[in-house]
């Protein structure tokens, strides 16, 4: 069915609410902001830093302490990438088994693309990937396509080809602009969100083996 199996990272690869809870809620502390609860924070997350963060100060009552908290989030965040954040069960033996049966995969992402690859080093999966594509890659981020099209580029794949993993309607969006096919992730963080978008679902990391053409 497809060659080129391109991820969304964090709610799709990984597992990282608590770390970026824990450094959202830092950030908010240094400036003089209430904390917020992890499910909070964890609705915010999906459009890189400076909304994740945007959304924080919002919430917690004074949108103009934006900048401050913003360099408070990333300083800290950079030295704790790893303290929490995990692969989701079963993605391991998943992209090991689509290695051997020759998928070119990469990541999409609204992360900066060092701290992607930092966390996928970490996790001891990096080079599983061909490439990769993070927020401030490119000039423009999801859900414009311009990143699924330099992915294509990278891999030598066509969009019918390709699929794009993920688990927010931004990763929907960012393919169907791309032109490319989609499955959203059960275990991610807006799964109900996907299915009312008519989005093809996947239940476990083991379905994604039978994407791939042998």
């Amino acid at each position: 069915m497809y060659r080129h199996l391109i991820f969304d990272l964090d709610g799709t690869l990984i597992d990282s609410r608590a770390d970026l809870a824990a450094a959202v809620n830092h950030a908010l502390h240094l400036v003089g902001l209430p904390q917020l609860a992890e499910d909070v924070v964890t609705g915010f997350i999906g459009e890189g830093a400076r909304v994740l963060v945007g959304r924080a100060v919002s919430a917690a009552g004074d949108p103009a302490r934006l900048q401050p908290a913003l360099d408070a989030f990333l300083e800290f965040y950079r030295q704790h990438l790893l303290d929490h954040t995990r692969l989701y069960a079963g993605m391991l033996e998943a992209l090991q088994a689509l290695r051997l049966r020759g998928a070119r995969l990469s990541v999409l992402s609204n992360k900066p693309e060092s701290m992607s690859r930092a966390i996928l080093g970490g996790l001891g999966v990096a080079a599983q990937f061909t490439a990769f594509v993070g927020g401030d890659t490119l000039p423009r981020r999801k859900p414009d396509p311009d990143g699924v099209r330099h992915l294509l580029q990278l891999t030598s794949t066509s969009p019918p080809e390709a699929v794009l993993i993920g688990d927010s309607l931004i990763d929907l969006q960012t393919a169907r602009t791309g032109g490319i096919d989609f499955r959203g992730v059960e275990w991610g963080l807006r799964p109900a969100e996907l299915r009312a978008a008519g989005a093809a679902m996947i239940t476990h990391p083991s379905e994604l083996v039978a994407l791939v053409n042998t």
